[in-house]
């Protein structure tokens, strides 16, 4: 069963506009499932990091001109030679949606592309599954609910008010918070039962992450990678310390730095800076970094099974690791994005994320509990009286709530699992 993209329609709408569409992102998030339902009619070739398919590392120019457009092109960076002919083939023409390209790695795609095809391409990340597309995919094509080309973090960016007097549904998912936790967003993993999902979840690890990997970059010791990567599943929603993560496993810091860089360029790790408006500096310069899937993070972690999550010491640190990435797929539903941000004063009063867009601030607070009070509001609160100056739309407070509900004058508290209304897709 095809589970229906919320980015379909960006996807076309890009499509529509622009000669070449780049989509991005890890392996096993459904780029090609996604492009070959978006375009049912279009040659699709796929390449290969052995085999040079239709001759398209050795004579790129034959390859384009024995292919028609539109044409999608299925793992470019194994083909990166295509890369200044397509350029020249869209410098003789510009007609719309007649490339569409997919990739894994970014410093193979975005960086030789975002040079050779600038203002001829656009780029589409695509991540795991939200929590609206798991809950389609669980419930079946009979009881598809409701995705949102905009989805309630649009909302809430447009018009707060809109949001707390009507707000959507929460999302029936089927499945308790620590189940998906513990499966994380990938596609394959949803169908899977708990015994295997472990094991797909190690193979994913080294069949995909290493494969690219050593396609990056040379690591000599790869069993002090894999205690890398368990580390930084470790750290997930904290502050970057590059000595500290060389440190625990005796590497220099600018090792630490060059394979978390590997791991950013394969999709698997992300961070958001912070916020550096004050001029005086007393908020912090360190970006905040986050695993793009907690079920990597809780392989990573060797926690055995979903009732194991509620009681393990990372258990805040999934969740805000969760909502977070939810928060990051909504928002690229939206054009122009909004600026990304967190926000931690001198004295360590924080905010876990700040919104910015059209120069209004949104505070978002994450926290893992039922009922949150006026008590998690005081990073929020301290971000306003540090910068009285701003423009501070009504806080939120993202948790496992029941509903949307006022806990403060200007915060509200918020379900992590909210739904939303569906978007036609053509």
């Amino acid at each position: 069963m095809y589970v229906h993209r919320s980015i379909t329609g960006t996807l076309l709408q890009l499509s529509d506009n622009f000669p070449v569409v780049v989509v991005v992102g890890a392996r096993q998030v459904g780029k090609s499932t996604l492009v070959n339902h978006a375009f049912p009619n279009t040659e699709c070739v796929v390449f290969d990091p052995v085999t040079d398919v239709d001759n398209a590392r050795r004579d790129p120019e034959l390859f384009l001109r024995n292919h028609s457009t539109p044409l999608v092109l299925d793992e470019i960076q194994y083909a990166p030679e295509l890369v200044s002919a397509i350029k020249r083939y869209v410098d003789r023409d510009r007609s719309p949606g007649q490339f569409i390209l997919t990739g894994s790695q970014q410093w193979q795609v975005i960086s030789s592309m975002a040079e050779s095809l600038a203002g001829r391409a656009v780029f589409v990340d695509l991540d795991g599954f939200s929590l609206a597309e798991t809950t389609n995919l669980l419930r079946g094509a009979a009881q598809m609910q409701p995705v949102s080309d905009r989805g309630w973090l649009g909302t809430w960016l447009g018009s707060p008010e809109e949001l707390v007097a009507s707000p959507p549904d929460r999302l029936p998912v089927g499945r308790n918070l620590y189940e998906l936790l513990w499966r994380g967003a990938l596609p394959d993993a949803q169908l899977l039962t708990d015994a295997v999902t472990p094991n797909f979840l190690s193979a994913y690890m080294r069949t995909y992450i290493e494969r690219d990997v050593r396609l990056l970059a040379e690591v000599s010791d790869w069993q002090q990678f894999g205690r890398f990567v368990r580390i930084v599943a470790a750290l997930t929603a904290q502050e970057v310390n590059h000595s500290q993560l060389g440190r625990e496993i005796g590497l220099t810091p600018q090792t630490a730095k060059r394979w978390l860089g590997m791991l950013m360029a394969t999709f698997q790790w992300y961070e958001i800076p912070a916020y550096s408006g004050n001029p005086i500096k007393r908020v912090s310069g360190k970006p905040k970094g986050f695993v793009a899937d907690t079920g990597v993070a809780c392989m990573a972690q060797s926690v055995s099974s979903p009732r194991a999550v509620g009681s393990h010491p990372l258990f805040g640190a999934l969740f805000e690791t969760a909502v977070v990435n939810e928060i990051r797929k909504q928002c690229a539903l939206l054009s122009p994005k909004p600026n990304m941000y967190h926000w931690r004063s001198f004295s360590k009063a924080e905010v876990d994320i700040l919104l910015e867009r059209d120069g209004v601030f949104f505070p978002i607070e994450i926290k893992g509990t039922s009922r949150p009070s006026r008590r998690d509001t005081t990073g929020i609160s301290a971000f306003r009286k540090g910068h009285p100056k701003l423009r501070i739309a009504d806080g939120m407070v993202i948790a496992p709530t029941d509903k949307v509900q006022k806990i403060s004058d200007r915060d509200y508290a918020v379900p992590w699992d909210l739904g939303g209304a569906l978007s036609q897709s053509r």
